[in-house]
């Protein structure tokens, strides 16, 4: 659902001179280790589907944490390797050369998106958050309420930051999403420290999901981040593992509809075409592409004329039907899966669906089994996708 990188910024580009990339750098560490000798396992922090981020533990509780973009494969990580030395707050340890020292557990903070909202939603922690981008689309109460008393700050949107209302946060970090539009290197003069929260680029779901456990490490919610994450695990799983027995033919799917002349369609290896083929479908796009392409609607239709289920998610002022659907496009009357009411829609006027379905990929499965294999969650009620009906 996130366009291919498209700007990087000035500030950005020196640090990928400055830095190498992860799998490069843990090499040249010493005394760094995965930290299976915590005495309190759950306060490890070991990604397993996340290839995001790395973390390595070093004595008097430090640890080294470096973020690489998850969508290249190993062997070809772009060097951007942002590279931080967590370090307990008020410690006088020193860190390795190449790591910029960040105090934990941080006591304030600004997030750029909803992905990195939902982590701290999801642990409890609104408390830390000083700072957002904007409140559209936004439906926690708490949060709203925070912005409408003033305790949170709406800085602008990305190329459009308000430095004065960051600076008057007062943030001790902010995430960020650097290979967005971008506007960053106005706040990184301020000298405040950017955390680049890539979640968003991981090609699973539980890749997303699991960098609930990265946001935990900064405020001290190591072991709620594991107890969430490991919730999600086991029911995402536990039900993938009863699609795949299923014998039956598998649906075909495809995703996205017509704006300004293109349809933009997400690769074969986006985190969307996993959550279909965990869900018992066929996404009709295989291709190698993380990101997405924009195809003319012929090209589209040459593929997805016949599929059985078309997925749509939009913002639509009011009640979504398909006399809407067709009056946006009415080529869209051609395909199989409108003839035979088989849209699965999402309004995001009316869910949460970026503000809380990053952390809770297990009910985003679940509404999507029950729409492809309804025998197998014949009473499940969807939370962010339905069949459209009229």
């Amino acid at each position: 659902m996130h366009k291919s990188l498209c700007f990087v910024s000035a500030w950005a580009l020196s640090i990928m001179l400055l830095f190498c990339a992860c799998a490069q750098r843990g090499s040249s560490v010493g005394n760094a280790t995965d930290g299976a000798e915590l005495e309190d396992s759950a306060l490890l922090i070991a990604p397993q589907y996340a290839r995001g981020f790395t973390v390595k533990y070093m004595q008097d509780g430090v640890r080294l944490v470096e973020v690489c973009d998850p969508q290249a494969e190993e062997e070809e990580r772009m060097p951007i390797g942002y590279a931080f030395a967590l370090v307990p707050r008020g410690s006088q340890t020193q860190v390795p050369d190449g790591y910029e020292r960040v105090e934990v557990p941080i006591r304030s903070t600004i997030t750029m998106t909803s992905l990195q909202l939902s982590n701290f939603t999801a642990l409890n922690a609104h408390d830390f958050i000083k700072g957002i981008t904007g409140t559209k689309n936004l439906y926690n109460a708490d949060i709203l309420q925070r912005v409408k008393d003033g305790r949170i700050q709406k800085i602008g949107m990305e190329g459009n930051f308000d430095v004065e209302l960051i600076l008057a946060a007062n943030p001790d970090v902010i995430f960020i999403s650097p290979f967005k539009r971008g506007g960053y290197d106005t706040i990184k003069e301020t000298g405040i420290t950017l955390i680049p929260h890539l979640g968003y680029k991981e090609p699973t779901p539980l890749g997303q999901a699991e960098w609930i456990k990265f946001v935990g490490m900064f405020i001290g919610r190591e072991a709620e981040a594991n107890a969430v994450f490991d919730g999600i695990e086991s029911r995402y799983n536990d039900l993938k593992t009863r699609v795949d027995s299923l014998t039956s033919h598998l649906p075909t799917v495809f995703s996205g509809e017509m704006h300004g002349g293109n349809w933009y369609a997400v690769g074969g290896k986006n985190h969307l075409a996993q959550m279909f083929r965990d869900a018992g479908a066929d996404y009709i796009i295989h291709d190698d592409n993380t990101g997405g392409v924009n195809l003319e609607y012929e090209q589209l239709y040459a593929t997805a004329a016949n599929a059985d289920y078309w997925r749509i998610l939009n913002s639509f002022p009011g009640e979504f039907s398909y006399d809407a659907l067709l009056a946006s496009e009415p080529r869209n009357a051609h395909f199989r899966a409108f003839k035979e009411k088989h849209v699965i829609y999402c309004n995001m006027k009316q869910t949460p669906y970026y503000e809380s379905a990053p952390v809770e990929p297990d009910q985003v499965l679940a509404d999507l089994v029950a729409i492809f294999h309804p025998e197998l969650l014949p009473n499940h009620e969807g939370k962010y996708y339905k069949l459209l009906k009229e």
